[in-house]
């Protein structure tokens, strides 16, 4: 088993977008997010009515960035856009710490709910989004395009809960 990570999370900034590109498409070559839409993203990040919270995290040793995660919030709930860690990364507990971060952020909003949705092909994902309390809920057919891949939707109630117990 990898060691732990030992990445830093921090705040998504622009200037991060062409290093999270370069992971999202390494990652999700055939419905990897355009730049547009993590500006479009970022646009709604910071000041008094911010309703998205993103994430990057970057490696220590040579400020690599090795993951990413975006939360969009409306009203009381919330929606993660994007989690993703590296493949290096992948079984060293980064992605339970980039999840974390957002139901944090959900907690801090005062959402009541968090949603997702995840290829119904991911179930290494899915795994993590169950540890952390989230149930399925139904099914998105052919929401991941062009590859046509259903997604599932998972829905997490009482984030700040999850967080306590996530384990």
């Amino acid at each position: 088993m990898p060691a732990a990570s030992t990445a830093v999370l921090r705040e998504m900034r622009w200037w991060d977008i062409e290093p999270v590109l370069e992971l999202e498409h390494g990652l999700f070559p055939e419905d990897a997010w355009s730049a547009g839409m993590f500006w479009s993203e970022l646009a709604h990040a910071r000041g008094p009515h911010a309703t998205r919270h993103y994430v990057v995290a970057e490696d220590p040793a040579d400020g690599r960035l090795v993951g990413y995660a975006g939360l969009a919030v409306a009203g009381d709930l919330a929606d993660v856009q994007t989690i993703a860690a590296a493949r290096d990364q992948w079984g060293t507990g980064l992605g339970a710490r980039l999840l974390t971060d957002l139901l944090r952020a959900a907690s801090a909003f005062e959402c009541a709910e968090v949603l997702l949705e995840v290829r119904v092909d991911n179930t290494r994902a899915q795994k993590l989004y169950e540890r952390f309390g989230f149930e399925p809920i139904g099914f998105r057919r052919g929401y991941y395009q062009p590859g046509n891949v259903d997604a599932l939707v998972m829905r997490l109630s009482d984030p700040a809960n999850s967080v306590s117990c996530a384990k």
